[in-house]
């Protein structure tokens, strides 16, 4: 009897392997396009949801502030400021470097001086600021800056009376009881300390002072000590400030010059009272990359608003109230060549019978995963948003004389 082995052997053949090879190939790319195309709608998704984020924080902060245009600066919104041959300036910021740095015009460094009547410069509660900003794309031109004025409301700076002691401080005392003009809810109670960390006076800001019939717009460069957030000071307190020469928005003029606070100490102490004024300016700052919308207060350092905005413009709407004639989508209104609807409509006219600010354009691109340079802006990304409306300034009209 003998013994047999059988090797009973399987396996695929070499087609056989190609073809399932082939097929598994087939299978694994369609789950990898599947899986990419996963991929990029959630990418896209999240990048038109960064940019929404983005677009509606700018754009609510940008017509807040113009919808408050000119509030609290009185009728006609037009208050006189130092006259000489230096005038004053905004653009600026008081940072104790000399020269102060200055932000506007094409190469983001330079300032713009207020509007003159005759030789007089005017503070208006809105200053247009045509092609005042970089040009980021030659096609499209030079971009705009727009610049708002406004009084404070949350610092209660009024209640105190203001007295010039030397032809460079003013001392802030608390009154014995609630002045008249005080604009706290609770009067005395409620006014915060001149100096306080948070809210109170700090070199760059703006005061505007009234004595009597007298308005005098002055840039503090000094305040004594601090006081902890939150302190309500107590009757007879007084703070000093510093409004020295030399400041960075050139508003603390000589003894010679009209409408400065050391022309008003000429004849000696004087009495009133002051109020912080906001003059805030809206421009877009290309020295980074992505370029960004730029908020600059007063004479303060200036904060980024918004990423990557490639384009900003404005029109105003104005009113001549002697000729019940409107002057619209004026670019550059009361120049020469004013951009209006009817070319020269806005002649003679005056930045406070401005009665409506449009947004012509504000486009930002998003910037997830980088720029594309030279896609439609200096730094576009993959998806823009566009804002064009309208604000209406209710502050610098105080008649009822709208165009129908």
């Amino acid at each position: 009897m003998s013994d047999r082995s059988t090797n009973d052997e399987s396996g695929f053949s070499l087609l056989e392997m190609t073809i399932a090879m082939a097929l598994g190939a087939l299978v694994l790319a369609a789950a990898v396009q599947i899986y990419i195309q996963g991929v990029q709608a959630t990418f896209t998704t999240s990048q038109r949801a960064e940019l929404q984020q983005d677009f509606r924080a700018a754009s609510n902060i940008l017509t807040q502030d113009l919808s408050l245009a000119g509030a609290g600066l009185g009728d006609g919104a037009a208050i006189q400021l130092p006259t000489s041959a230096s005038l004053p300036v905004y653009g600026c910021a008081q940072t104790g470097a000399s020269p102060a740095p200055c932000y506007l015009g094409a190469a983001n460094a330079t300032s713009v001086t207020y509007p003159v009547q005759g030789t007089t410069p005017y503070l208006y509660g809105l200053l247009p600021g045509y092609d005042a900003g970089p040009t980021l794309l030659a096609a499209q031109g030079a971009t705009d800056a727009t610049t708002i004025v406004y009084t404070d409301s949350n610092f209660y700076l009024d209640c105190y009376t203001a007295t010039i002691t030397t032809a460079t401080t003013v001392t802030f005392t608390v009154p014995a009881s609630t002045t008249v003009n005080c604009t706290s809810p609770t009067g005395d109670t409620g006014i915060q300390a001149a100096n306080d960390t948070a809210v109170g006076l700090a070199a760059g800001d703006l005061v505007l002072f009234t004595f009597g019939a007298v308005n005098v717009v002055a840039e503090v460069t000094g305040v004594s000590g601090t006081t902890a957030a939150g302190t309500v000071p107590a009757a007879g307190t007084t703070y000093t400030v510093t409004f020295a020469a030399s400041d960075a928005l050139n508003m603390n003029q000589g003894n010679t010059v009209n409408y400065s606070l050391a022309y008003q100490f000429k004849n000696g102490t004087l009495t009133g009272y002051g109020t912080r004024i906001l003059v805030i300016t809206y421009y877009i700052d290309n020295t980074p990359n992505p370029p960004r919308l730029m908020r600059q207060v007063s004479g303060h350092t200036p904060a980024p608003v918004a990423e990557n905005v490639v384009y900003l413009k404005f029109t105003y709407d104005l009113f001549n109230e002697n000729t019940f004639t409107p002057a619209i989508a004026c670019s550059n209104p009361g120049a020469a060549t004013d951009g209006c609807q009817v070319s020269g409509a806005s002649t003679g006219l005056l930045p406070n019978q401005i009665t409506k600010i449009n947004i012509q354009n504000m486009a930002i691109d998003s910037t997830i995963q980088g720029p594309q340079v030279g896609t439609g802006g200096t730094g576009s990304g993959y998806q823009r948003m566009d804002l064009q409306t309208s604000v209406s300034a209710r502050n610098l009209t105080y008649v009822n004389n709208y165009p129908n």
